[in-house]
């Protein structure tokens, strides 16, 4: 069970940078180059290779070599579990976590 919620925690974190949510947003219209990516950001090369790290690292983006490029791209699938992960935690269950504190 706990599994679940550290699992997810690791997707918050990746999330909880500004730079990386423009990251996202960035992605939401498709597969972007790196260096596109560092053109929109106007951040620099070694700060861009750090997010996206963290990024690939818990799954929210996927990443495929073109060259000496990357190419980045929304991990649909992951993007997918999060969205049923915050539906469940924002809904009433019987087997609610509250209901072990009672």
């Amino acid at each position: 069970m706990n599994g679940k919620y550290i699992d997810n925690s690791l997707l918050f974190k990746a999330l909880s940078d500004t730079n990386r949510l423009m990251i996202i947003d960035m992605l939401s219209c498709g597969e972007m180059c790196a260096c596109d990516i560092l053109e929109g950001l106007g951040i620099t090369q070694p700060t861009l290779s750090h997010h996206m790290k963290i990024l690939c690292d818990c799954g929210l983006v996927s990443g495929r070599k073109d060259g000496k490029w990357m190419h980045y791209s929304i991990n649909a699938t992951t993007v997918e579990q999060l969205k049923e992960f915050l539906a469940l935690l924002m809904s009433k269950k019987d087997n609610c976590i509250c209901n072990r504190c009672v």
